[in-house]
């Protein structure tokens, strides 16, 4: 009985809100003269505050329009502009600046969702080791992070020296799919340099680059390494979870002027994987059971940086350049 009477509070509250905020917006309407869309564009600076408020606004609409606006196929986006525009009797030739602040924020959430769409595409598909594009793209992951090493044969314990479980790393990408390879390749190939000592490092981590002053202060005489490419998959999975949750959308709302792309997305990771093996070292942990411990810990983090609407993952990396444009 407490739990009914405690779902109907609850629906009343909601039902509440949304009358009391209706009844708001119309009363805003009719002291500035401007509809919801409009006092949004022109009180808010572009970027992850105002894309989001025009996309709960349209979201939460109660015109089919406005609701499925969101939605739209990117072709689309300008008619649907002027289709908002006509509804909501606003004449361009006076809000010029108003369909250009809109058409930006419908490509960004637009291209948000087209991007989960890739990003899961990836995810599902399957390794293949008879697939010949994704036996290249392995062979050449082994070369950007171990160019001075030449893989022995396919099948090979020298898997296990980049940080694969076994001597056949296609069993490693179950979980996240091609997706995996594709992330740690492009670490590996755009930001070779930074990627082969994170690799390094992980497999001596006392020998990384904090100064012998930083190891006693921190303690890390007994610091303990990982598996680099099982820890880029794990990251990989970090990363799918806070696109699909809408976290990162604050981060790409504010670096892409128009749609985010897989190369955001995968620049995005370079950022995680990059912030990760820092905060690994700095935490210190007593063996590789600790692993889970750490790792929520360094969600949490991340998570509570993406909640401020200013946020942007800017990764001062070579993997970066080209991609933020703030």
């Amino acid at each position: 009985m407490k739990h009914f009477l405690r779902m109907l509070i609850q629906v009343c509250l909601y039902f509440y809100c949304k009358f009391l905020w209706r009844c708001m917006k119309f009363v805003m309407r009719k002291l500035t003269g401007r509809c919801e869309l409009q006092r949004i564009c022109y009180s808010t600076k572009p970027g992850a505050s105002r894309t989001m408020k025009i996309e709960t606004s349209l979201r939460d609409s109660k015109s089919k329009l406005l609701q499925t606006s969101v939605s739209v196929h990117p072709d689309a986006i300008e008619k649907t502009i002027d289709d908002i525009m006509e509804l909501k009797q606003i004449n361009p030739d006076i809000n010029p600046q108003l369909g250009i602040s809109l058409q930006a924020c419908l490509l960004q959430i637009v291209g948000y969702r087209n991007l989960i769409a890739d990003v899961e595409k990836l995810r599902r598909e399957p390794y293949d080791s008879d697939n010949p594009q994704h036996e290249e793209m392995l062979l050449k992951l082994w070369e950007f992070l171990k160019p001075n090493t030449p893989l022995e044969s396919r099948i090979s314990k020298q898997w296990c020296e980049i940080g694969f479980q076994g001597d056949d790393p296609k069993t490693d990408f179950r979980g996240m799919g091609l997706l995996g390879l594709y992330n740690l390749q492009y670490f590996a190939e755009r930001d070779a340099t930074v990627a082969q000592q994170v690799l390094s490092d992980s497999l001596h981590p006392k020998c990384s680059k904090f100064s012998k002053a930083e190891w006693e202060k921190k303690r890390m005489d007994k610091a303990i390494g990982y598996s680099f490419a099982i820890v880029g998959i794990n990251i990989t999975d970090l990363a799918y979870n806070l696109l699909v949750s809408g976290a990162l959308k604050t981060h790409f709302y504010n670096i892409a002027p128009e749609a985010p792309t897989l190369s955001h997305f995968q620049q995005a990771f370079c950022y995680l994987m990059h912030e990760f093996h820092k905060f690994w070292i700095e935490e210190d942990p007593m063996d590789i059971m600790e692993f889970n411990r750490v790792r929520e810990k360094f969600r949490k983090r991340i998570i509570k940086q993406l909640q401020n609407p200013n946020m942007a993952l800017c990764p001062h990396f070579a993997a970066s350049e080209g991609l933020i444009n703030m």
